[in-house]
């Protein structure tokens, strides 16, 4: 994907049942300097706005039968309707995802992808679910935090926010830290170790304060290399067919 030619900031739009919970952590810290710097936008759509009837109704009961209740379309629809342009209309340009515990797992390289569109535009599950014809009319990515179950997308949009916004430009200040992080090459991060030498009887490992810069390195590697292999056998397999496809060019 090329980077946007347009100057205007990158954006997340969030359409949800609560838009009092944004932006929460997101003003925090780095993230949140950013935003309030302008590096970044956020703009929440209340779904409760497009509700039916008096109460603003925003769902009912499932066909077929079941507990909970289920995001009506044509709410969800409406709500769409009202945030997004023809030049949102292009995916990679501005992805349309929801947040829901039936998605695929979010993934670094997704967030490096979307890092490089000019925004997002987030869709927060509450209930049961939401009718399966808005996500196949409006071709949601459908994304997962992991296999378990909030209460609602809106703790998932939090995370995937963040996870983005980190890797604007100028947000964290040091592009460098970026690249030695845990998920940036399939493998976790090394352990890392501070002041002081010596804690509770543990030391620091020697080769950190040999002051050999390339024999630390090669540690640094062996140790991501081991973590990956023994916490993480999925990405270890991804690691190593990334290796064995670099190797082959």
């Amino acid at each position: 994907m090329t980077q946007p030619t347009s100057v205007a900031p990158w954006c997340a739009k969030v359409i949800t049942l609560f838009p009092e919970l944004f932006p929460g952590p997101l003003a925090a810290s780095r993230v949140g300097k950013a935003l309030q710097a302008g590096l970044w936008q956020l703009e929440t759509i209340n779904l409760r706005n497009f509700g039916h009837g008096i109460h603003r109704l925003v769902d009912d009961r499932p066909l077929g039968g079941g507990p909970g209740m289920v995001f009506r379309p044509d709410v969800v629809a409406s709500a769409l309707d009202s945030t997004l342009s023809d030049r949102q209309d292009d995916r990679n340009l501005w992805p349309l995802i929801c947040l829901t515990p039936r998605g695929r797992p979010l993934h670094q390289n997704d967030v490096h992808q979307w890092s490089q569109a000019r925004g997002v535009t987030l869709l927060c599950g509450r209930f049961e679910g939401i009718d399966e014809r808005v996500i196949q009319k409006y071709r949601f990515d459908e994304v997962s935090l992991g296999d378990f179950v909030l209460s609602g997308g809106e703790i998932a949009a939090y995370a995937l926010i963040d996870s983005v916004v980190r890797l604007i430009p100028d947000v964290l200040g040091n592009a460098e830290s970026l690249k030695e992080e845990s998920h940036s090459k399939s493998l976790l991060e090394w352990p890392q170790y501070t002041r002081p030498r010596v804690w509770q009887g543990l030391p620091v490992p020697d080769i950190l304060l040999s002051g050999h810069h390339t024999e630390i390195a090669k540690w640094r590697e062996l140790e991501a290399q081991r973590a990956t292999q023994r916490r993480r056998p999925d990405l270890w397999q991804a690691y190593q067919a990334d290796s064995e496809a670099s190797t082959d060019k």
